[in-house]
């Protein structure tokens, strides 16, 4: 992509944004912890706010997923924009709690303007993510009224799961003391245990 290629879209995604904080919910009462991811893996960027509705920050998350992956509804709610932006695809939803989430730089949307989702439901696939960007990632952003806000207030707490890495199984007959310290050579000889895992 072109230098000038990246900077018009960068400025039709900042009047993208500016139309629709005009139209965003009024009412604020948003429901923290309650929201899913909406895609699963790592947050590869955080929220910048910026200093005013027109300013440089970053208003959202970015989430590190392959290109093509699944994107669900965070939370249910009604479709307020679905489609092209400066050659760039986006969704946005309008929840009951006032909050509005924007799904950026996708490439496929499975809702359409005014379709009523569940929180989980597909709306759509994952693109490659900010114009430029190197890694694969959904820009995840949410606001009430004008006032962008820290999508991960938002999010479920993650599954430590994502945070724990087993050991990889060791190949049959290597001893398991493999990678960590041998145990003392005066311990007593026998067949072989099994109860050390």
């Amino acid at each position: 992509m072109t230098s000038g290629r990246i900077e018009s879209a960068a400025f039709a995604a900042v009047v993208f944004f500016s139309v629709l904080v005009a139209t965003a919910p009024a009412r604020a009462d948003p429901a923290y912890g309650t929201y899913v991811w909406p895609v699963v893996g790592p947050v590869i960027r955080g929220f910048e706010p910026p200093p005013d509705p027109y300013g440089p920050g970053h208003r959202g998350i970015d989430i590190g997923t392959p290109f093509g992956s699944t994107i669900v509804a965070a939370q249910d709610g009604t479709v307020a924009f679905a489609g092209w932006v400066g050659g760039s695809l986006f969704i946005s939803i309008d929840h009951d709690d006032g909050v509005r989430t924007t799904y950026s730089w996708i490439s496929a949307a499975d809702a359409r303007k005014g379709d009523v989702v569940t929180r989980g439901q597909v709306i759509g696939k994952t693109g490659q993510g900010h114009p430029g960007s190197i890694t694969p990632h959904l820009h995840f952003g949410a606001r009430i009224g004008t006032t962008y806000i820290d999508p991960m207030l938002l999010l479920e707490p993650g599954s430590v799961a994502g945070f724990i890495h087993l050991a990889p199984l060791l190949e049959q007959g290597t001893p398991f003391w493999v990678g960590q310290r041998r145990p003392p050579l005066d311990r007593p000889r026998g067949p072989p245990r099994h109860d050390h895992f």
